[in-house]
């Protein structure tokens, strides 16, 4: 199936959460389809709230590409939510999910679905872990700061958990307890579910256009509270259930 056939079944539908990002998608979005040549896919570009012209970028974009679905959030209601509301639209039995700044590189998508399916049906995610970091020195730190904090109290043996590039099967990924900064926890949350996480190194790049509209606190130091309360929600599982069907009895 090629990438341009919408009528059948998806393998993959890509989640783009973005704001003010209209210089940079039109790049971002070329480099997706070129990646994913050969895969049956959308894409869909969540615009949280921009006020830069995004959504007519997008608009546009969309007229000459079929697998492209542009959404927008009326007002900014962050990058969770983004993420969220492109997930809830997927039509794609795996959602990949990359930030809008052009930092993810795409030509990583499918080594991010190769090792979903390896993994088999008892993997749920495969989660990209970024090398050779761009970011300033500030949100370096900030982020390995959290993340060791994060895998000591969460034990979700990752590295990275706010890398945007991810892929994940979208009926687990509809399992998910759902709450602000919700994605950067889906490594622990997916395990909560009973499920593996598989993980690929990615190497990090600069942004091509504007600044960050999540700063740093947005991304590494206000989800205390939120880190705690994924610990309780993992501690609050008790068993992961096994289900088989009961078949009916023999009539005697």
């Amino acid at each position: 199936m090629t990438n341009t056939d919408m009528t059948g079944a998806l393998d993959v539908t890509v989640v783009v959460p973005a704001k003010d990002e209209r210089d940079n998608l039109p790049i971002l979005l070329d480099e997706i389809s070129a990646a994913l040549d050969g895969w049956a896919f959308e894409v869909i570009v969540v615009d949280d709230g921009s006020s830069d012209g995004t959504d007519q970028v997008l608009a546009a974009y969309a007229s000459t590409h079929a697998w492209l679905r542009p959404l927008r959030h009326a007002q900014a209601c962050g990058q969770s939510c983004a993420v969220r509301t492109g997930v809830l639209q997927a039509r794609g039995t795996v959602v990949a999910t990359i930030d809008g700044d052009g930092e993810n590189n795409p030509a990583y998508i499918p080594e991010l679905l190769k090792a979903l399916e390896a993994g088999g049906p008892a993997v749920a995610l495969a989660a990209g872990q970024r090398v050779g970091r761009k970011a300033s020195r500030a949100k370096r730190l900030a982020s390995k700061l959290a993340n060791k904090l994060r895998g000591a109290l969460l034990k979700d043996n990752t590295r990275d958990s706010g890398c945007g590039l991810k892929a994940l099967r979208r009926e687990v990924f509809l399992q998910l307890p759902y709450f602000d900064s919700w994605h950067r926890f889906l490594p622990a949350l997916v395990i909560r579910e009973g499920y593996g996480v598989v993980h690929v190194d990615v190497l990090d790049r600069q942004r091509r256009h504007g600044t960050s509209k999540y700063g740093i606190f947005d991304r590494a130091l206000i989800g205390a509270l939120d880190l705690f309360g994924v610990w309780w929600l993992r501690r609050r599982r008790k068993a992961i259930p096994v289900v088989s069907a009961i078949a009916s009895a023999p009539e005697a």
